[in-house]
Order: structure tokens, then C-alpha cells, then sequence
């Protein structure tokens, strides 16, 4: 896929130019017309590659990245955009959430990080975000085994890039049984 074409820079309004990198067409179609009904540009892209060709031309003030994309981890466009810029407000959306991934694509420069499904109002509440919040209860909650099992995997997972044979191969599984696990819906 390549990047959307660009507008002239006249027509990108400072503080608006937002960035999609999605590889899952229709969902990055919703997210861009709710994005422009509410007066972003916006630019979609589905990985690494057309990611770097778009930022030849385009700075974009906002980003939304996928974590896991076909060509590969969300995590290297985060390094990319923030390399690149950064001031740049970047949420990573993931089906995959872990405390892992969370923590590596904060490392990186995303300054959110939020479980998919999430809407347009999530998004920009993540980019008005600042700060953190402290209210906020540490629980006395007790892990389960299946999300120590959860958390391991995407921890190994991030280790190898995403390749799944080398995650199974270090989990001491078989491929399949790991492409099964990370089928199903997360446990919490």
C-alpha cells in the first residue's frame, strides 16, 4: 500500500495533521473519516516502508499506530515518528494489549497506549492526555495463570519482532499452538 498522496501544504492545518498506520484498510477508513469530519488531515499508511516515504513530505502532529502490522511491529513506526519528531502525539492501538508492549512503545516515544476497540473520542482523549493520573487504584487483584501466559508471550513476542515461529521456538511450543493463543481473546 502505498501513502496516501499529499495535500498541499496550505491545506494542513497546523496542530491537525495526523497520521494512520494501519494495515487493516477498512478500520484505518473509519478512523479517517472520523478524523476529518472533526478537521484533521489526515494520511494513512500500512507500515514501516510507506511510513518513511510519507514522512519524507509530511509532519504530522499526531500519530495513531497499530502495534501489530502485517509488514511487521507498530513498535519501529513509533521509533520512526518520534525519531522524526518528538512533539509528536503518538497513541499505539493494539488487540494484543500486554504490559510489554506497553512499556517498550512508551520507551519509544508513544505517549498512549490503548486496547482495541477504541473510537476517535478515545484517541483524541489520549492525545489531550499530558500527564499521568495517580488516582488511579492499584489493585489487589491476583494474577492468573493465564494472563502470566498472556504477558509472557508478548513479552517474547516483542523479544523476536513479532515472528511468531521464533516467539514459539524460544516458548518451547509448537507454531501453531502459539498462533491459536494469540487468536483468542485476551484473558483479564
Amino acid at each position: 500500500m502505498q501513502p496516501d498522496p499529499i495535500p498541499e501544504p496550505l491545506r494542513q492545518p497546523a496542530g491537525r495533521r495526523l497520521v494512520i498506520v494501519e494495515d487493516d484498510v477498512s478500520f484505518a477508513r473509519v478512523l479517517r473519516r472520523s478524523f476529518e469530519r472533526r478537521g484533521y488531515a489526515v494520511h494513512c499508511c500500512d507500515g514501516l516502508d510507506s511510513l518513511q516515504m510519507l514522512l519524507d513530505s509530511v509532519q504530522p502532529d499526531h500519530a495513531v499506530v497499530d502495534l501489530k502490522l502485517n509488514s511487521g511491529s507498530g513498535l519501529d513506526c513509533v521509533k520512526l515518528l518520534h525519531d522524526s519528531d518528538p512533539e509528536t502525539k503518538i497513541v499505539v492501538l493494539t488487540g494484543f494489549a500486554s504490559i510489554a508492549t506497553a512499556v517498550e512503545a512508551i520507551k519509544l516515544g508513544a505517549c498512549h497506549y490503548l486496547a482495541k476497540p477504541s473510537n476517535t473520542d478515545d484517541i483524541e482523549a489520549a492525545f489531550a492526555r499530558t500527564e499521568g493520573d495517580a488516582s488511579i487504584a492499584v489493585g489487589g487483584r491476583s494474577t492468573s495463570l493465564k494472563t502470566l501466559e498472556w504477558e509472557r508471550i508478548h513479552e517474547t513476542l516483542v523479544d523476536t519482532g513479532f515472528n511468531i515461529s521464533e516467539t514459539a521456538r524460544r516458548l518451547g511450543m509448537h507454531r501453531r499452538t502459539l498462533a491459536r493463543k494469540l487468536e483468542k481473546k485476551r484473558v483479564t
